[in-house]
């Protein structure tokens, strides 16, 4: 298993047309950066390939685009490796911008064909978004968000909203340089409405980024509002309940999160 420590072999970066005498770790990650280039370890074929082929097909002014590399002889891949182009800036909590990044995103999504790895997917959040949704049923820990989750889940009633690729990790990774265009830097897909999205976004905002329930209501045009925030709600508290290494901390935040949710239901 590679470390973070690990710098993307000279054949890497020359396959991609890198220099590998130049290239610098980048912070919390294994990934590397040489110039206007970003390595990344591959650690799921599948899933890198896709997400490639995603960014690959995103055109959209409004956003600022990690676009995938293919190496010279038109590979995504190469020795284990990936590449794409740097993207500047930070991680902010800006609630309103995000939500509108994630519209803007979804509408230029809607043609992506369902990942074929979705399916198997049995990691935790995959689990916790097929609870929210009414595909599985599971044990949650109450005290981690199991009572909340029991409820607000009879609120639930049927969405009527075409399914497409939708991102369920959107503000956690938009990047923020200024007054640039968010930045995207990966995609974490799920199969949903894409509104869903957003109000993941707008969940998490008010979960953990400081936003207050007018977000929801500023967002309130989008089609099947209230019904995507409390599948969005339910699905953060599933995970959670469902992580052994959960906090306090972030379970707090969710129920002022499931509060304000609750209150536009």
């Amino acid at each position: 298993m590679r470390t973070t420590l690990e710098r993307p072999p000279a054949h890497v970066c020359a396959a991609f047309g890198g220099l590998d005498d130049g290239s610098e770790p980048m912070p919390d990650s294994t990934a590397w950066r040489c110039g206007d280039l970003v390595f990344k370890p591959v650690t799921d074929k599948a899933r890198t390939l896709w997400t490639a082929r995603a960014l690959d097909y995103i055109h959209e002014p409004g956003l600022r685009v990690a676009k995938p590399v293919r190496s010279s002889d038109g590979r995504w891949i190469v020795g284990g490796w990936t590449a794409s182009r740097f993207v500047a800036g930070t991680p902010e909590h800006r609630g309103d911008a995000s939500v509108l990044a994630a519209v803007k995103l979804h509408r230029a999504t809607i043609g992506l064909p369902r990942p074929d790895f979705i399916a198997g997917r049995r990691d935790i959040d995959a689990v916790a978004d097929r609870v929210a949704w009414e595909e599985l049923e599971v044990p949650l820990e109450e005290t981690k968000g199991g009572r909340w989750f029991e409820v607000l889940a009879g609120a639930r009633r049927p969405i009527k909203l075409p399914l497409q690729v939708a991102h369920g990790e959107l503000l956690a990774g938009l990047l923020f340089d200024g007054d640039e265009a968010p930045g995207l830097v990966d995609f974490v897909p799920y199969y949903r409405p894409g509104e869903y999205g957003a109000a993941i976004v707008a969940v998490d905002a008010l979960a953990w980024g400081g936003a207050k329930r007018e977000l929801l209501e500023r967002w309130a045009h989008l089609p099947e509002w209230p019904q995507l925030l409390l599948r969005a709600v339910l699905f953060r508290l599933a995970s959670n309940a469902l992580n052994p290494r959960s906090t306090r901390a972030a379970l707090d935040g969710l129920r002022a999160a499931a509060r304000e949710v609750s209150g536009v239901l």
